[in-house]
């Protein structure tokens, strides 16, 4: 997958949220695999169940996201992220955070 514009990715969370807020019923599972994510902003985003495995999340804000659940997201893909300020995260990933990327936790500077 190539880099996804503000436009396919808000529909695509559109339909992700329709998903998890109908029971799985309607909507459609976010599946950004391989995605260029790159700078987008994903601040309070609900990714829960959603499926990330080997997408680029350079320079994503993910402060406030929810990625409790999330398929195929690794440690490693956090090298790269701006933030995960107040952001929700599986207990055993949040720990690898703490640990190795302690800074995204941080209160981000105001640009």
């Amino acid at each position: 997958m190539s880099k996804i514009t503000a436009g396919k990715l808000s529909k695509i969370l559109k339909e992700h949220e329709r998903w998890l807020d109908t029971d799985k019923k309607e909507g459609k599972k976010a599946d950004l695999g391989g995605a260029t994510l790159r700078d987008a902003n994903l601040v309070g985003a609900d990714l829960r169940d959603a499926y990330l495995n080997d997408a680029n999340l350079r320079k994503v804000d993910l402060s406030r996201a929810f990625l409790s659940e999330v398929l195929g997201l690794n440690i490693e893909q956090f090298s790269k992220v701006k933030t995960l300020y107040k952001a929700e995260l599986d207990p055993e990933l949040m720990e690898q955070v703490k640990n190795k990327y302690p800074h995204l936790l941080e209160k981000p500077e105001e640009e």
